[in-house]
């Protein structure tokens, strides 16, 4: 099976939601624990990455995003992360709060993650929806 192959497998397989923001929290300490596991960090809608992101980086990337979700997800439940182990994730879906349309729910086309991390060599992932330019920023300020 070619890389590519494995990552669409996997970003099509079966996921668990961290519904609670306690469970993120939870999830986040996970992460940050295998920050040295080999992770690639993929925008949709930025180029795919090509190498794995140093610890520190996804450290910072888990903080941040975990910050964005806490301000712009104004529900008093997560339920936007989803990953393929809650011990020992390989891929990691995160929802924009911005462009939920039915994540959760049955549709012929459900949005796409705003972010995933994956230690499998991630492919790329056609949106229509041009990244906007407020994401767009906020990403690159990530990795100034």
């Amino acid at each position: 099976m070619s890389s590519s192959d494995a990552f669409y497998q996997a970003f099509r397989g079966n996921f668990s939601s961290l519904l609670s923001w306690q469970q993120l929290d939870e999830f986040w300490e996970v992460l940050r624990r295998k920050a040295d596991a080999g992770w690639y960090i993929y925008a949709i809608g930025t180029p795919v990455p090509t190498q794995i992101s140093s610890s520190a980086d996804v450290v910072k990337f888990v903080n941040e995003v975990g910050a964005l979700l806490r301000k712009e997800h104004y529900e008093d439940y997560c339920g936007i992360v989803y990953t393929d182990s809650k011990q020992d994730p390989t891929l990691v879906k995160i929802f924009d709060p911005d462009n939920l349309g039915v994540a959760c729910g049955f549709s012929n086309n459900p949005p796409l993650p705003g972010w995933i991390l994956s230690r499998i060599p991630p492919q790329p992932l056609e949106t229509r929806r041009p990244l906007p330019a407020g994401r767009l920023r906020w990403w690159q300020a990530l990795w100034v």
